[in-house]
């Protein structure tokens, strides 16, 4: 059974720093980029982060580089995403994206995860 269970979703004040966990199982996670995407109340959804297979590329949306980093662990199967200088227009909700490395849109998704930036 294919599982993304995404964590570390909080409220936290503009400036701030947050760090999200995503943990996969069901499949052979060193086949799959992995993802973060986020979607905010009437707004489309956005492609936030991408890290390859092999975690030797990343990608970024223009409005969160240098601000957002993301990870990989392939011992542990994780992906993480390192949130620094939030900003009120980050509040989203945040998926967790699992992309066979052949295909160019997700194969699985995570339920989603929290973040509201407020002071």
């Amino acid at each position: 059974q294919v599982q993304l269970v995404e964590s570390g979703g909080d409220l936290v004040q503009p400036g701030g720093s947050l760090r999200l966990s995503c943990a996969a199982s069901g499949f052979t996670f060193s086949g799959y980029a992995m993802s973060w995407y986020r979607q905010a109340p009437g707004k489309e959804r956005e492609l936030v982060a991408t890290i390859t297979s092999t975690g030797g590329s990343t990608n970024y949306a223009d409005s969160v580089k240098g601000r957002f980093t993301i990870s990989r662990d392939s011992a542990k199967n994780m992906v993480y995403l390192q949130m620094n200088s939030l900003k009120p227009e980050d509040t989203a909700v945040y998926y967790c994206t699992a992309r066979r490395s052949s295909l160019t849109v997700p194969t699985y998704w995570g339920q989603g995860t929290q973040v509201t930036v407020s002071s």
